[in-house]
């Protein structure tokens, strides 16, 4: 018998990145010397601490064998493909740490080895207590900072049946009652689980809820002064609410400008994204100098009242105050013009200020939504009969909002915007005249090869970066044949941020954006019963770009359809072209890994692509 150690890297589970923050990528897997029969693991890698806590994925490949492979994972029976890869679904002990036994046979070479995995801590009721309160499940935590009379969420884990009340420092209390109805779950299936039947939702038995009106919290400087009492059978179980409030006084606001690049490296894309809820979805994106009125702050976020009913969340880290006495940003919006050009038609709107808007875009029309506005649009003007704006049309939706619609003769292909001074310049793209006969002829397509940095790593190493790119260059070849004009965001394994992959899409007046990726999942689902193609798109526009693709791929890899999905993803944000990201197959999975890897894999892979973007450009050419 021959045993040596484990050798370990580790992956990242879900390869598309939406949102910024990212952490080295470490090597691949060193092989062992040949001669050796060794089981190496490459998720999960020392630094890994696996969140789920029922069962979890393990996977790696088998080295130095000859001939046929055996393995076992704590008596398992796991698959082992030639090229020595292996995924297995383990259960897991309720603990901080699992061990499993590793046993691989080959001919007469042997090894054993116990591979050692880290569990996220989970929360245990102490022995012998009635009362008890988990103090890591407090909901909000932190600084707050609010106008006062706003109304905040609470929510706790504690002992299920108990009086539960969270004492203020004046003396009086906030009732929490239980969150949900008796054996109804607290949390949903998450989204991109497609085997529901066997996702097993935990209880709500002992979430609380209550409502605590904002008002001043700590102001002598702690961090801990309001106190949750639990009691239950006689028991009685005590703890302080890490939570701060600061009241915001609005009768004379705080007035800010946004500013994503607050650091001056001038290499940010000039947009602050704007959350409905902290740390939520992309739903706005104010350009530099976007100036608006701040109304609340908890931890990094900052939250802008953008109209009398309407408030964003945006990073702290790109909100720069104005001196004190700034009047808030509101004002009239005058008369409108339209500017014809060769490639696109210009919306100019005359503003106060530099006021905050949102763009939202339908099937044949886009509006633009101005807020802490009022109209005097007292003309329309079009500078001529331009025959893609069939009709301009505004509404006072509120007393301090207006909206400006642009209804369009063809569907929308893509749009940008930017201040000039304090005018907002809305610039609606023209759809591209395309052959139906020969659709790809004259396109320029940008194909973006996923990460680096980061990128998820197979069973035997292979790393998503380097398979991305070799389908690019494949699919590069096939679209560039069809008469297609193509280029890469990148062309070797030198790492590259988001923005300047879309910002090379654009300033390539690109009809077409596409984002090639391999795809992982993160720890508690199970990767047997929920693989498969999926593709990704943001704007409404791209979402007819998104099924063609979904389509292709499922129908040239042959793997199960999870579907198209509209996703917040920063390569399919793009708002001047269609732009969609695919996650053709799953990375951790040695066979899907092994398709990768090969030259026919990349291939199949590189057809569906071309083919998807192929019958989406030629559906838009049939368009009246």
């Amino acid at each position: 018998m021959r045993s040596v150690g484990v050798v370990l890297a580790s992956v990242v589970a879900g390869c598309a990145v939406s949102r910024a923050g990212s952490a080295p990528v470490p090597a691949a897997p060193a092989p062992p010397r040949a001669e050796s029969l060794h089981v190496s693991v490459v998720y999960p890698a020392p630094t890994d601490v696996v969140q789920s806590h029922d069962s979890a994925f393990l996977f790696g490949a088998v080295r130095g064998a000859r001939g046929a492979v055996r393995l076992g994972v704590d008596g398992q029976s796991v698959p082992v493909l030639p090229g020595g890869g292996w995924i297995a679904w383990v259960p897991l002990p309720d603990d901080t740490v699992a061990t499993f036994l590793l046993a691989a046979t080959a001919g007469p070479d042997s090894s054993r080895t116990v591979f050692t995995a880290h569990i996220a801590p989970r929360f245990h009721p102490p022995p012998g207590r009635a009362a008890w309160i988990d103090t890591t499940s407090f909901a909000p935590t932190g600084a707050l900072a609010l106008p006062a009379g706003e109304g905040i969420l609470l929510s706790v884990q504690a002992a299920p049946g108990a009086s539960v009340r969270l004492v203020l420092p004046w003396g009086s209390s906030v009732p929490l009652v239980p969150d949900s109805l008796p054996g109804e779950p607290a949390w949903s299936v998450r989204a991109f689980v497609a085997d529901t039947a066997a996702y097993r939702l935990p209880p709500a038995v002992g979430r609380y809820a209550g409502w605590l009106p904002a008002a001043g919290l700590c102001a002598d400087g702690g961090t801990a002064c309001a106190t949750l009492v639990v009691a239950t059978g006689g028991d009685t179980a005590t703890a302080r609410w890490p939570l701060t409030i600061t009241p915001v006084d609005m009768t004379f606001p705080t007035v800010v400008v946004l500013n994503d690049d607050t650091a001056h490296t001038a290499t940010t894309d000039s947009m602050t994204p704007g959350r409905a809820v902290p740390h939520g979805t992309y739903n706005w994106f104010f350009p530099t100098g976007t100036v608006a009125v701040e109304s609340g702050r908890w931890n990094d976020q900052v939250r802008l009242q953008l109209s009398r009913d309407a408030v964003a969340w945006v990073s702290a880290g790109d909100v720069v105050s104005l001196a004190p006495g700034t009047p808030p940003p509101r004002g009239v919006v005058g008369s409108v013009r339209l500017t014809s050009g060769p490639r696109s038609v210009t919306l100019r709107v005359p503003l106060p200020a530099r006021l905050p808007f949102q763009v939202t875009e339908r099937d044949r029309s886009v509006t633009l939504r101005l807020y802490g506005a009022a109209s005097d649009i007292n003309w329309m003007q079009y500078g001529g009969t331009d025959p893609l704006v069939t009709r301009m049309r505004y509404a006072q939706p509120a007393a301090d909002e207006v909206t400006i619609t642009l209804e369009l003769s063809r569907r929308v292909w893509g749009y940008r915007t930017r201040f000039d001074g304090r005018d907002l310049l809305l610039e609606v793209r023209r759809p591209p005249r395309i052959d139906p006969a020969r659709p790809l002829a004259g396109r320029t397509i940008v194909l973006d090869p996923g990460h680096p940095p980061l990128g998820a790593r197979g069973p035997t190493g292979l790393w998503e970066p380097v398979a991305t790119l070799a389908v690019a260059l494949k699919a590069k070849a096939l679209l560039e044949h069809a008469g297609a004009t193509v280029l890469l965001t990148r062309t070797d394994s030198t790492p590259l941020d988001l923005y300047p992959r879309t910002r090379f899409a654009e300033q390539h007046d690109a009809d077409v954006l596409l984002s090639i990726h391999a795809n992982a999942l993160p720890d508690g689902v199970n990767p047997f019963t929920n693989n498969g193609t999926s593709v990704y798109y943001f704007q409404p526009r791209s979402a007819l770009l998104a099924r063609e693709l979904d389509r292709a791929l499922v129908a040239e890899l042959g793997v199960r359809d999870l579907g198209m999905g509209r996703g917040d993803y920063a390569l399919v944000r793009p708002t001047w072209m269609p732009a969609a990201l695919t996650e053709g197959l799953f990375i951790m999975l040695p066979e899907q890994e092994a398709l990768l890897a090969s030259e026919a894999g990349q291939g199949r892979y590189a057809r569906a692509v071309f083919r998807g973007i192929e019958s989406f450009l030629r559906q838009r050419a049939r368009e009246p």
